[in-house]
């Protein structure tokens, strides 16, 4: 199992190879998941509950919340599998959480919940309704005083629909975005998301500032990570973003944060990692996300994928489904500067699904 190098240089992953990480899941609910069909990221009707299955089944290989683990309506087992198989196989020092709005808590003991009083996001269509700029400062001061005794920082996600909001985040700021952002459908809803972005972009004028656009179509997981990846420089903390294009969106924020503010930012300890399936999708473009950004960045994305299983529901990963979430592209490429293997990580994926 290896990576591509999509932007930057191979010296950063490198560097990490066989270095302690912990492993922080940003999980957080949009309500914009409610539209019908513009996401498939769970169970339907229950889509809200995707972060907290995900995190129960993450930490403890369980799910508590539901009778099942979160899953599309084609069988396309949540990608938590994939993070979980790693961590199992080469584990991460620490997994804790960051409840960005849930609807409720996961049920899990010991380990870390971190609360920062957040509701869940509003649907981007009628209005999100954010605080964006109260959650941008608790972001920067937890980045501030985030401490880790390990080498580096896994940031991963849980959000459903996120994508739609994170492509309307980056229309908002101004961003080429055409065809650039996934989906977890194999075929992109592009109709339902464009004419929920389309209605969500009415609500913006061109009065409004930066926070203001934000809290009108964005989500509390891309403000929030944004705040956090500033306030981390403080004390140089690497970071990996492990995610696709919804991250890649992240980045964009902090980009024109620091435009809005004429600010700088030292990219050398971060980077962003995702899937081989986002990497070679034909129906988004993150290089060309990341492309837009004023400072460098390093960009990889693992090679994994599911040729040597004969599992149906995971073959639907080669074919175009699911193809990133609960940080499996970060997780894989630190699963590749650990020494696992392919065989490895699909047969642990495959005892999950007996």
């Amino acid at each position: 199992m290896n990576f591509e190098t999509i932007l930057g240089k191979v010296d950063f992953l490198e560097f990490l190879r066989g270095k302690k990480a912990t492993f922080l899941l940003s999980a957080s609910v949009t309500k914009t998941c409610e539209i019908p069909n513009i996401s498939q990221a769970g169970i339907p009707g229950f889509l809200h509950l995707t972060p907290i299955l995900d995190a129960e089944f993450l930490c403890t290989k369980q799910v508590r919340s539901m009778p099942q683990i979160a899953q599309t309506p084609k069988g396309v087992p949540t990608p938590a599998l994939i993070t979980r198989a790693v961590h199992e196989l080469n584990a991460f020092s620490n997994i804790e959480i960051l409840n960005l709005g849930l609807e409720t808590l996961p049920q899990i003991s010991h380990f870390k919940i971190h609360d920062f009083n957040m509701k869940p996001s509003g649907r981007i269509d009628d209005g999100a309704r954010i605080q964006a700029l109260e959650i941008f400062q608790k972001a920067i001061e937890f980045g501030q005083s985030y401490k880790t005794n390990d080498d580096y920082v896994i940031l991963a996600e849980s959000i459903p629909a996120g994508t739609t909001t994170a492509n309307a985040t980056a229309l908002a700021l101004g961003y080429e975005c055409e065809g650039y952002f996934s989906s977890s459908y194999k075929n992109n809803p592009s109709d339902i998301k464009n004419e929920t972005i389309v209605n969500a972009l009415k609500r913006v004028e061109s009065k409004n500032d930066l926070f203001e656009k934000l809290g009108f179509l964005s989500d509390n997981m891309i403000i929030f990570n944004a705040g956090f990846i500033l306030g981390s420089r403080a004390n140089n903390l690497k970071v990996i973003l492990a995610g696709g294009t919804q991250m890649a969106a992240v980045l964009l924020v902090v980009n024109s944060i620091l435009r809005s503010m004429d600010g700088q930012i030292d990219s050398s300890n971060l980077a962003l990692c995702t899937t081989k399936w986002i990497n070679k999708d034909e129906n988004s473009n993150i290089k060309a996300l990341l492309e837009q950004l004023d400072f460098p960045i390093n960009a990889y994305a693992s090679d994994f994928d599911f040729s040597e299983s004969s599992h149906p529901a995971l073959k639907l990963y080669d074919e175009g489904e699911a193809k990133e979430g609960v940080g499996c592209g970060g997780a894989l490429c630190y699963g590749a500067i650990n020494g696992l293997t392919k065989e490895q990580v699909t047969k642990k994926v495959e005892s999950f699904l007996v």
